[in-house]
């Protein structure tokens, strides 16, 4: 297979550079939404060595130190990982918010506006993943790879959520990481309504890759709304059972056995094929061992006296109608790779949390319900605005999810303390593990050494 290479991949060797696998202690810092009789059971739990109830996590660190450190514990455990990583947009950690006057004051006027600096760490962050333009892009979402796919479960499913600028090597990076053979769709997710003024082609889609720890993945079935424009256009019929349109009920080609025999005085070859029988209908009506019995004749039978069965105006009485099967509206459409449907967040939207990059519910819904079961393990290690943990809260899964940004850790705590019956969960991270980790690779070996050394010296001093 071709393969991709970046600055930074191989050493001076040639000898494929691994991702630092540096695993360090969390540090609960808040347990939240937790009642005192919680708190207590949970201790006594604690006490006595007994398991410990599920918490979900919100984890605030560096995903190259948070998600190795969550391997010990949930290696190979994950059922369902989504992520949205940053586009190569140039966007970094700074976030500006505002303060309005105080509306009793008489003088009022703008109020005030604070921008937030990225921290060190966040810059150092930063750099890591555009310092060096794409190749540093690369190394940092390869590496990144390789610990969700460690993290991910036998029969996990893993979604990738990105723009035009950085998908088509994201893709190849994917590949050589899982293996092409993982790989499932690519799904196009309208994200916005057309624009006049570009100039060229618009860009209103995102591309999301969808892949899999093997052959056997977690797969339900969801729907998608039927367009309101084919509903009036198909499905004008009524009956008791509901809206429904006509379909035929032959098939091209002749049989020599009961499906190409005539059934009340219609001989299937006339017009040119055979009786089709359709199963889902008849698996409603009667057992499986029981309906694979039946002739293609009895089953039409069967169909027609529970009202399965439209007939033309002549033609039950032996007129010269063609019946047809009547399709009844189902609730939705079986899900395609075409996400035209599910609107962005816009200004005026209730789950809005003022997030630049804030995903709609609707989507990681659809993602959730898709891929994963109640109680499930959902992880997110793009936080974000916390759409993913807000989702999966939502719909009984349990999640975690993490951020290198203050500001993403914040917004996510807050959104989900808005859900009513929110579970408790901790919010967590690697205190100064982290730190010192972080001034190891940046610094050198000898760093905690030094700045040990230069403490003492002021604390003489």
């Amino acid at each position: 297979m071709t393969e991709l290479v970046w600055d930074g991949k191989y050493d001076e060797k040639g000898r494929k550079v691994a991702p630092p696998r540096i695993a360090l202690p969390f540090q609960t810092v808040e347990t939240v939404n937790e009642s005192a009789a919680d708190r207590d059971r949970m201790q006594d739990l604690f006490a006595s060595g007994r398991p410990t109830d599920w918490r979900n996590r919100l984890i605030w660190g560096d995903k190259k130190y948070v998600l190795p450190s969550l391997l010990e514990e949930f290696a190979g455990k994950v059922n369902l990982i989504y992520i949205d990583p940053p586009f190569a947009t140039g966007g970094d950690f700074s976030f500006t918010a505002s303060v309005p006057d105080d509306p009793d004051e008489e003088d009022e006027g703008n109020g005030v506006t604070f921008v937030k600096q990225p921290s060190v760490i966040e810059q150092k962050a930063y750099r890591d993943t555009w310092g060096k333009g794409l190749d540093s892009y690369l190394k940092w979402f390869h590496d990144t790879m390789h610990f969700l796919r460690d993290l991910l479960a036998s029969d996990g499913s893993a979604y990738v959520h990105l723009d035009y600028h950085v998908a088509h090597y994201a893709k190849a990076t994917i590949d050589e990481v899982f293996g092409s053979e993982s790989f499932r769709n690519e799904l196009i997710w309208k994200r916005t309504s057309a624009r006049s003024d570009v100039v060229g082609w618009g860009n209103i889609h995102d591309t999301i890759f969808f892949f899999t720890k093997s052959s056997e993945f977690t797969w339900n079935k969801v729907y998608q709304r039927h367009d309101e424009a084919y509903l009036e256009a198909k499905y004008s019929n009524r009956d008791e059972r509901g809206f429904y349109r006509t379909g035929d009920l032959t098939a091209a080609g002749l049989r020599n056995g009961h499906s190409g025999k005539p059934w009340r005085g219609i001989d299937p070859s006339q017009i040119g094929g055979h009786w089709k029988v359709n199963r889902e209908a008849v698996a409603s009506l009667v057992a499986v061992a029981e309906a694979g019995a039946m002739t293609s004749q009895q089953k039409l039978d069967l169909l027609d006296a529970n009202g399965f069965i439209y007939w033309p105006s002549k033609g039950r009485d032996g007129g010269k109608g063609i019946p047809s099967f009547k399709r009844y509206l189902t609730e939705g459409v079986a899900l395609q790779d075409l996400l035209l449907d599910l609107p962005p967040v816009n200004s005026q939207a209730q789950e809005r949390v003022g997030y630049a990059t804030q995903k709609p519910e609707a989507l990681l819904d659809r993602i959730i319900r898709a891929s994963s079961n109640e109680g499930d393990l959902v992880l997110d290690c793009f936080a974000g605005s916390g759409t993913t943990a807000a989702v999966g809260e939502k719909l009984n899964r349990r999640w975690i999810t993490c951020d290198l940004g203050r500001f993403a850790i914040h917004t996510t705590r807050k959104r989900l303390l808005g859900i009513p019956g929110v579970k408790p969960f901790v919010v967590q991270n690697l205190g100064k593990y982290e730190r010192q980790a972080w001034q190891t690779a940046e610094f050198g070996a000898s760093a905690e050494a030094g700045a040990q050394k230069y403490r003492e010296f002021v604390l003489e001093l």
